[in-house]
C-alpha cells in the first residue's frame, strides 16, 4: 500500500485529530523519559524524573479528555498548561533549554491549528514570556551559554514562535471559511434543487395536466359526435384537441428549456442561448439580442456560462422590466468574456453582490457559478440599465482537468 495514499485528511467536525495529538504528546513524554534515562543526561537522572512526575501525567489527562470531553480538549487552557509543563521542566533542570524551546514551538504550532490565528498568537505570547522569564533567573553558564548568545537564542525562538503560530492560525481561519463556503453553496443547490422541483410540479399541474384533462374531454366529444354521424362537429372537436396538443407541446419545450438546454457535448454555447431565446422572448416580452462568438469550450466552462445568462436575463425580464437583453460572448487577451445588458429599471438601492439575503439566492449562484470558473463577476446597475459582465480565464487543453471538443451540431 502507498503510504501517501493511506494518509487521510480529517474533517473539521472530526474528534480524531485531538485524540492523535494527545497519543502524540504522551508518547513524546515517554521517549524524553526513555532517552533521558538511557543517555543520562542529566548525569544525576532529574530530567527523566521530572519528565516522567510532570509531562507523563499531564499527557495522559490530555488523552483522557481528548476521549471523553472533547470540547474541554480543545480549550485554549491546554495549551497554557503545555507551556507550564515546559516552564517547569526547564525551570527545574535548566539542561533542557534547547529541548523545551523545539517541544514549545512544536506545540503552540499544533494549538494554533486547533485555535485559530488570535488565540494562537495569545498562546505563543504567553509561552515566550514563560518560558523567558523563567530563563532570566537562570545563571546562562549553567547552560553553558554566554548572555549574548544566550538572547540571541530566545529573540530567534521568540520570532520564529510568532511567524509560525501566525502563518499556521492564519491557514486554519482560511481552510474553515472555504469549508464553511462550501457548505453553504451545497445548502442553497439543495435548496435551489428543491424550488425547482417545486416550480415544474406546479408548472405541469397547472398547464399540462389540466390541458390533457380537456384534451381527453375533447376527444371524448369527438369520439361520441363520430357515433352520432355529426361529421362537422366532429371535425371541429377533433381541430381542437389538435391546438391543446400543440398549445402542450409548447409548453413543455418551454419547460425543458427553462431547465437548460443538455447535450453540451453537442451543442455550442450560442445554439443553446438561441434555443432559448424564444421563449425568453416570449415568457419575459423582452427583445433578445445576441452577439456571440464562436469559441471551442469545455462543456463545463458553457454550462456555467449559460447559468449565469439564464438568471441575468431573468432577473432583466422579471424584475429589471426590461424592454431590450444584449448577450454577447467573446475571447480577448486570454479571458473569456460574457455580458447581459437591459435597459431594465436596475436594482434600485440594493447592492447585486451584497450580503446574500432572502430572494437573492440567484445573485448569490451568479457569483459562485463565476469564481468556479476562476473568473470574476461583476455587476453594473442604474435607473437605465444593468450590465453584467464575467471575465474567465481561457481554458488550454488538458488545464483545469477540462477536455477540450470538437461541435457535432449548432442547432
Amino acid at each position: 500500500m502507498n503510504p501517501l495514499g493511506a494518509a487521510r485528511r480529517f474533517p473539521t467536525e472530526s474528534q480524531r485529530p485531538m485524540v492523535v495529538f494527545a497519543h502524540a504528546r504522551l508518547a513524546l513524554a515517554l521517549a524524553a523519559v526513555l532517552a533521558a534515562g538511557v543517555i543520562g543526561l542529566p548525569e544525576d537522572g532529574t530530567a527523566a524524573a521530572v519528565v516522567a512526575a510532570v509531562g507523563v501525567p499531564w499527557s495522559v489527562l490530555n488523552l483522557f479528555l481528548a476521549r471523553g470531553h472533547p470540547d474541554v480538549a480543545l480549550s485554549p487552557l491546554i495549551a497554557l498548561g503545555d507551556l507550564a509543563m515546559l516552564a517547569i521542566i526547564e525551570l527545574v533542570v535548566p539542561e533542557t533549554y534547547g529541548a523545551v524551546r523545539f517541544l514549545a514551538l512544536a506545540l503552540l504550532a499544533v494549538h494554533a491549528h486547533f485555535q485559530g490565528e488570535r488565540i494562537g498568537v495569545a498562546a505563543a505570547l504567553f509561552g515566550v514570556a514563560a518560558l523567558a522569564i523563567p530563563n532570566l533567573l537562570q545563571d546562562p553558564v549553567d547552560r553553558g551559554l554566554q548572555g549574548e548568545r544566550l538572547a540571541v537564542y530566545e529573540v530567534a525562538f521568540a520570532a520564529a514562535t510568532l511567524i509560525t503560530v501566525a502563518l499556521i492560525g492564519r491557514f486554519r481561519a482560511e481552510e474553515s471559511a472555504s469549508r464553511l463556503r462550501a457548505r453553504e453553496l451545497t445548502r442553497r443547490t439543495l435548496r435551489g434543487e428543491n424550488e425547482i422541483r417545486r416550480k415544474l410540479s406546479q408548472a405541469l399541474h397547472d398547464g399540462p395536466v389540466q390541458e390533457l384533462i380537456g384534451l381527453d374531454m375533447t376527444l371524448s366529444a369527438a369520439g361520441a359526435a363520430v357515433a352520432r354521424g355529426d361529421e362537422a362537429e366532429a371535425t371541429d372537436l377533433l381541430r381542437e384537441a389538435s391546438e391543446i396538443a400543440q398549445r402542450n407541446v409548447r409548453s413543455l419545450r418551454d419547460e425543458m428549456l427553462d431547465l437548460g438546454p443538455y447535450a453540451y457535448e453537442e451543442i455550442s454555447f450560442e445554439a443553446a442561448v438561441e434555443r432559448c431565446r424564444g421563449v425568453w422572448e416570449r415568457r419575459f416580452d423582452i427583445r433578445a439580442e445576441l452577439d456571440i462568438e464562436a469559441l471551442d469550450l469545455p462543456s463545463e466552462l458553457e454550462g456555467e456560462l449559460f447559468r449565469i445568462t439564464q438568471e441575468a436575463v431573468s432577473n432583466a425580464g422579471r424584475h429589471g422590466e426590461a424592454d431590450t437583453v444584449k448577450i454577447s460572448l467573446g475571447s480577448r487577451d486570454g479571458t473569456v468574456e460574457l455580458r447581459v445588458t437591459d435597459d431594465g429599471k436596475g436594482f434600485g438601492d440594493v447592492d447585486p453582490l451584497g450580503a446574500t439575503e432572502a430572494g437573492h439566492i440567484g445573485l448569490a449562484s451568479m457569483r459562485e457559478r463565476a469564481e468556479l470558473m476562476r473568473g470574476t463577476l461583476r455587476i453594473d446597475t442604474g435607473d437605465s440599465g444593468t450590465e453584467v459582465k464575467v471575465t474567465a480565464p481561457h481554458p488550454r487543453r488538458g488545464r483545469f482537468g477540462l477536455r477540450q471538443r470538437g461541435r457535432k451540431g449548432g442547432g
